[in-house]
């Protein structure tokens, strides 16, 4: 499966985020407070949802190890970042290019194509991980983890280099 290669502008988003790893995953319990609380967000751009990923450095994925932290959040795309409500906060995606997958499947199903996309994929293709936030859009097909749920994989990537 080879993915769309796409250049995202700088994207901004408004939501909420958690400390956690792969050991303590709180990624429902993030989902269930932000779900009630995201109308409060008066300047979204549509009705898409942001699941992501902030790993502190590349070096994350050098030894997979599953009670390394990162930031995880649960987001909308904004227009502007002027009123962010109450226990919410900002997230600027940095402008990149990006290998876009399509998924479609329930969650239980997305660690083996996240295993295809960075054990197969990438090291075979033409670029290398860059260290920009990873995440998941999930539009207008997303139905959450049913197995013809649709939604899109983002992987931040940069040519390779040539060391």
């Amino acid at each position: 499966m080879n993915p769309s290669i796409k250049s995202l502008p700088e994207t901004k988003l408004i939501g909420k985020k958690v400390r956690m790893n792969f050991l303590n995953n709180q990624t429902q319990a993030l989902w269930k407070s932000f779900m009630p609380r995201k109308k409060e967000i008066h300047t979204r751009v549509d009705e898409d949802l942001y699941s992501v990923e902030v790993y502190d450095s590349l070096s994350y994925f050098d030894s997979f190890n599953p009670a390394t932290e990162f930031d995880k959040w649960a987001a909308v795309k904004v227009t502007d970042l002027e009123t962010i409500p109450d226990q919410m906060e900002e997230l600027i995606i940095p402008s990149g290019l990006y290998a876009v997958f399509p998924f479609r499947g329930t969650d239980n199903e997305a660690p083996a194509m996240y295993q295809y996309i960075l054990g197969t994929w990438l090291p075979s293709s033409n670029h290398q991980l860059d260290h920009r936030p990873h995440f998941t859009e999930m539009g207008e097909k997303y139905k959450n983890d049913d197995p013809d749920s649709e939604e899109e994989l983002w992987i931040p990537i940069q040519p390779k280099s040539d060391d």
